[in-house]
């Protein structure tokens, strides 16, 4: 089974919804790219040339149907960033290509129906779901990149990969939960499986206070031991949280690596990683998520940051990597003129096993207070938290 290619997703009241939907295409959408709205269960079809005209559509109808569909299109902020010579058009002009992104938003009536599909019945996914309409857009699995007369690096291909879906990464994750200073979005994440799993697992999480860090902990164990889906309880206060942890039985523990049929290739991947580290790795305590809710915020952001560092292969491979960029930058602004380009295939087996074997890590403490944690969407954020827990002493044996 391929992978679905990133899917973003935020929490925020019912009644801040479209707001929150207004904002992330204030910020994200092209103005020279049409929109096209959908909203099936009022058969409502319409595309546009103005935004505003495709918010009058969703809020005209909002209520009727329950959810909102927008397609827009979107520029990739490290194609902004970053000059690669097969992202500009004839002749090296300045041109920066875009992509097609999926936006949907959902009312708690809809959430509550059961929906059918050919996989089955289903809930929604989001309050807020945005993704790319072809994940491929999104990865780069294919750049031009000017390596001069240096050797070939795959370690330095994949640190090169990592900068750039960095950016673009966590671009889009705050485009969709931190857009302005409302700070209507509570919550949110960034997975790269069919639906928004525990957020220990996910690629990406956001939280609007920086002090509720211990809520990815606490949604992942309420998630993963009660089965309720995070797309429900991902907003609840951080106490309600507690308390349904301490509700469950002493000594019970949650598998972090989940088994199902519809499990995808980077998941499988996490879980042979996972599995060949200690036992205590591969799950969760009860007592471990109390221990961390009880903790200092700061203790734990700390650690995480401690955590997130670059290890050795990271560090050694850096240097080449800027080499790399600055040379692509140079080459693309002289309009093609310089040393050969060599088309990287970035999807290789020995790209992925890099990354699963040496996954990078962000930890982003914000201006508006909140914090996002980040790694590559083919790794976990768990390896991350396990090592947090333990260089607190918070993690049971």
């Amino acid at each position: 089974m391929t992978t679905p290619g990133p899917r973003f997703y935020a929490w925020c009241n019912e009644a801040s919804r479209i707001d929150a939907l207004e904002a992330t295409l204030s910020a994200l959408a092209r103005p020279d790219w049409p929109m096209e709205v959908h909203m099936a269960e009022c058969d409502v079809k319409r595309k546009t040339d103005s935004r505003d005209e495709a918010l009058a559509t969703v809020r005209a109808h909002f209520t009727c149907g329950g959810e909102a569909s927008v397609d827009f299109g979107a520029t990739l902020p490290a194609s902004q960033r970053f000059a690669f010579p097969n992202e500009r058009g004839p002749d090296y002009l300045e041109y920066v290509p875009g992509i097609h992104v999926g936006l949907r938003c959902f009312t708690e009536a809809y959430h509550r129906r059961r929906h059918y599909s050919l996989m089955g019945f289903h809930e929604p996914r989001g309050p807020l779901e945005m993704y790319p309409q072809r994940g491929k857009d999104f990865f780069r699995l294919g750049l031009d990149l000017a390596w001069d007369r240096g050797p070939r690096s795959l370690e330095a291909e994949v640190a090169v990969l990592w900068r750039v879906m960095q950016v673009d990464l966590e671009a889009f994750l705050l485009c969709l939960c931190a857009p302005d200073a409302s700070g209507r979005v509570r919550t949110g994440g960034c997975t790269n499986a069919w639906d928004w799993n525990a957020p220990v697992a996910t690629c990406a999480t956001y939280n609007a206070d920086a002090r509720e860090i211990a809520r990815d902990l606490a949604v992942s164990w309420v998630h993963l031991h009660d089965k309720d889906s995070v797309t429900r309880i991902a907003g609840i206060p951080l106490p309600l949280l507690h308390t349904r942890v301490d509700a469950a039985p002493r000594g019970a523990r949650v598998s972090i690596a989940e088994r199902g049929p519809r499990i995808t290739i980077a998941q499988r991947e996490t879980h042979v990683a996972l599995k060949r580290g200690k036992p205590w790795t591969r799950s969760l305590s009860r007592e471990t998520v109390l221990k961390a809710l009880a903790a200092s915020p700061s203790a734990l952001l700390d650690a995480l940051e401690a955590s997130a560092a670059p290890d050795e292969a990271w560090r050694a491979a850096a240097p080449r990597a800027d080499e790399i960029l600055d040379r692509t930058r140079k080459l693309t602004e002289a309009g093609g003129e310089g040393p050969p380009v060599w088309s990287v295939d970035l999807s290789t087996y020995r790209h992925r096993l890099f990354l699963k074997r040496h996954p990078p890590f962000l930890v982003r403490r914000l201006p508006n207070g909140g914090v996002m944690l980040a790694t590559h969407p083919y790794c976990s954020l768990w390896p991350l938290w396990a090592d947090a827990l333990t260089a607190l002493g918070l993690m049971d044996n």
